[in-house]
């Protein structure tokens, strides 16, 4: 692997890291406090072309791959982690999938207005009763002749009240598990669905959250995804690439951390000097600094593979469940590194440990992840591309 970036990368960096700084901080306080999903960021990253890494340049896409997308989600979550979500909702959910997945003319119209904004989207497979047993879902739509019939519940849906379209994974054939799932490019402007904001979250504040209830809501059958019932390895297929961005969210958040972490232990003094010059601040400094670099070469490898089209199943979920091991550890040492202070709204070490904990169960818990990671590694499950 080649570890120096180039000039173009290292331009995107630099213009994500600008953007972040200009457009965003200014927000964090305000947004959190309100918990509020802010349209006007979510439009200039629309802009600047944020929303089409990976993506065919005749559907709107930047001419990038993963491991620009990677360098962008991490400069932007390294500010305000909650906007590391927008990329796998335009990006790597939709527009990714069915560009995979879509015939000519899905494509042509909802890829474009992805990449754009014009449509805000979103994915949707969780539900009240089921996270990791994706097989085990209960939303069912039912095949009425000219259309299904759509009724159930999804939960912790991230966009879920300010999506216009998006990816809906739902039962056609309720008893046939894994092989009765059918992937929906939803309209969330059809009659019968319900939206409600879920407020009570420990983190991820700025990020919208939903469930969405759905009753009699008739789909066209032009809105399949793909086949009929085959709707299970779209949604691995899917899964595979926005662990990426979950991925390269907790290495920002880390970064971030890590930052903060050496500035205060530079400038808190006891005793007559800065606490960074003690042995157990340094011990603290030491294992956070070793376990962002860590994380990198994880989430650039596993980036690094997708835009080669080699096998990275293994690769993706172990950057997925190093960085939800290595953030929360970081922010737990945040706190207790800046004291009282740390416990305080004035410094953003509550953040940091709110939004820390996500990483362990969005895009698959780490109990899933290490299922995923051991399997391939003693060759019980192949190690796909």
């Amino acid at each position: 692997m080649n570890f120096a970036l180039t000039e173009e990368q290292k331009i995107l960096q630099e213009m994500a890291k600008n953007f972040a700084e200009n457009e965003i901080k200014p927000h964090v306080e305000e947004d959190e406090k309100n918990q509020y999903w802010r349209k006007g960021i979510f439009d200039k990253m629309a802009e600047l072309g944020f929303f089409g890494f990976c993506i065919d340049e005749k559907y709107g896409g930047n001419g990038m791959g993963f491991l620009e997308g990677v360098l962008v989600i991490e400069q932007i979550a390294k500010v305000h982690t909650s906007w590391r979500m927008a990329f796998n909702m335009q990006c790597w959910g939709p527009s990714l999938t069915i560009q995979k997945f879509g015939t000519e003319e899905q494509k042509q119209h909802y890829i474009p207005k992805f990449v754009s904004g014009e449509y805000v989207g979103s994915f949707a497979m969780t539900e009240t009763d089921v996270g990791s047993d994706v097989a085990g879902m209960k939303c069912l739509a039912e095949d009425k002749g000219d259309y299904y019939l759509l009724n159930g519940n999804k939960m912790w849906i991230t966009n879920g009240t300010v999506s216009d379209h998006g990816l809906l994974y739902v039962k056609t054939n309720k008893d046939a598990g894994a092989k009765g799932i059918t992937c929906f490019i939803m309209d969330y402007s059809l009659p019968g669905i319900t939206r409600k904001k879920l407020h009570e979250k420990v983190g991820l504040l700025a990020s919208d959250t939903a469930e969405i209830t759905f009753e009699d809501v008739k789909v066209s059958k032009k809105l399949v995804l793909g086949e009929i019932n085959k709707g299970f390895q779209i949604c691995m297929t899917q899964l595979n690439a926005t662990r990426l961005g979950c991925s390269a969210g907790a290495l920002g958040l880390s970064g971030a951390i890590l930052e903060a972490s050496i500035k205060y232990a530079n400038e808190r003094a006891q005793f007559g000097q800065p606490i960074g010059k003690y042995q157990l601040i340094q011990q603290q400094i030491a294992e956070m600094k070793m376990g962002h670099e860590a994380l990198s070469f994880l989430v650039y490898k596993a980036a690094w593979l997708k835009d080669r089209g080699l096998p990275n199943v293994m690769e993706t979920s172990m950057s997925k469940l190093y960085g939800a091991k290595e953030v929360v550890h970081a922010a737990n040492e945040c706190m207790k590194l800046f004291g009282s202070f740390g416990y305080s709204e004035e410094y953003p070490c509550g953040r940091f440990l709110r939004d820390s904990k996500q990483f362990e169960t969005l895009e698959g818990t780490s109990n899933m992840h290490t299922m995923i990671v051991a399997n391939a590694a003693l060759g019980f499950a192949p190690n796909r591309a």
